[in-house]
């Protein structure tokens, strides 16, 4: 009994690992498009100074 639950248990470990690192994979490309686009747009500024797109 004792190793099928801890059969079970690995499983939901790697499924959940899994899952989670899908979502990192759609975080970390959603934020590589907004990165893109802030450099992208960073030189249509009306002063046309250069200026960062970001505050830090």
């Amino acid at each position: 009994m004792v190793p099928l639950l801890l059969v079970l248990l690995l499983a939901l470990l790697l499924f959940g690992a899994g899952f989670a690192l899908k979502v990192l994979w759609w975080a970390a490309i959603i934020v590589f498009i907004v990165w893109l686009v802030g450099f992208v747009a960073r030189g249509a500024h009306p002063s046309g100074g250069r200026h960062r797109w970001y505050r830090w």
